[in-house]
């Protein structure tokens, strides 16, 4: 009889691989939403979190300050791969990851140098969207990330009881 139980090393080497049980888990869904929170954070960014107002020269939307935008494109693309690992590291060995400080960081940063941008300095709106998308989704990463966050997610630690204490004689 096979032991009822997450995915671990108590299931490291087993030959059979149940995907849908692997995906329909709360801690896979939580990775594959981080994977998604840190693509589009890190897209934003790339793809308008740059503005040039005649010149050459790339302005970041974020009070033009260029290491809010490398900021928040470094944890970005780091928590982009790391979800990756982690979800095929999960298949084996379950693991979590402090990395909602670092989207912790990025989410006060980016929203004080949002908050610091006057509308001049950018025309017509340009990269307005993609700054507070990259914001928000700044802030959902921090919850997906976080281990307390996760922990409530397992369906085993919410259908345990508590068990009653032994008379001492």
């Amino acid at each position: 009889m096979e032991s009822a139980g997450g995915y671990g090393a108590g299931r490291a080497g087993s030959n059979s691989f149940d995907a849908v049980a692997f995906f329909t888990h709360p801690r896979t869904v939580v990775r594959l939403l981080s994977w998604v929170f840190s693509m589009v954070v890190f897209s934003c960014i790339v793809n308008e979190g740059y503005i040039n107002i005649g010149s050459e020269r790339l302005l970041c939307v974020f009070n033009n300050n260029a290491d809010a935008c490398n900021y928040g494109i470094t944890v970005g693309v780091s928590s982009f791969l790391g979800s990756i690992c982690f979800l095929l590291l999960d298949v084996y060995f379950p693991s979590m990851s402090l990395a909602s400080f670092l989207w912790f960081v990025g989410f006060c940063f980016l929203a004080n140098q949002w908050q610091a941008t006057s509308p001049e300095e950018l025309p017509l709106a340009q990269g307005s969207d993609a700054a507070r998308a990259t914001i928000a989704f700044s802030f959902f990463s921090i919850l997906t990330w976080a281990p307390p966050f996760t922990e409530t997610l397992d369906p085993q630690k919410l259908t345990q009881q508590p068990r009653p204490m032994a008379p001492a004689f």
